[in-house]
């Protein structure tokens, strides 16, 4: 007989996080898929911006890898573990594996085989266009 079952009883944690589960169902999501014909020897992570600032981030980049929106924000594919010691200024959203809303359609597709936004370019286009100073210039206190 489990805690649930008997009133005297503690609930254990997988019980509990049963529980949680009902409650709140989990809301759909996706994994970006890499367009066919593409491939990502590098895996695919993604990092989400405000979809009003997308338009402000393109000009700024070297080269645009798929993009995706969800209507509230640009999905920009990257390579695994780009978050790696790098922690992405806000408003960005860094999603490990790309896992996304599943709202999220391609609304841009790079001319040939490789999915990627280079991670550094977009994070220093980020920087700028938010007024954030980039993590490795910022004053390191003693």
């Amino acid at each position: 007989m489990s805690g649930a079952d008997d009133p005297g009883r503690p609930l254990g944690l997988d019980t509990l996080v049963r529980l949680g589960r009902r409650q709140h169902p989990p809301a759909p999501v996706l994994r970006l898929p890499v367009p066919e014909g593409m491939t990502s020897p590098l895996g695919c992570d993604a990092v989400a911006v405000p979809d009003h600032l997308g338009p402000l981030i393109v000009p700024r980049l070297p080269r645009v890898g798929c993009v995706y929106a969800d209507g509230a924000h640009w999905w920009w594919i990257v390579p695994s573990d780009s978050d790696y010691a790098l922690p992405w200024p806000a408003p960005a959203h860094y999603a490990a594996g790309a896992v996304v809303p599943a709202t999220a359609r391609l609304i841009h597709r790079p001319e040939g085989t490789v999915p990627y936004t280079p991670p550094i370019p977009l994070y220093l286009a980020l920087c700028r266009v938010t007024g954030t100073t980039p993590d490795w210039s910022r004053a390191v206190s003693a």
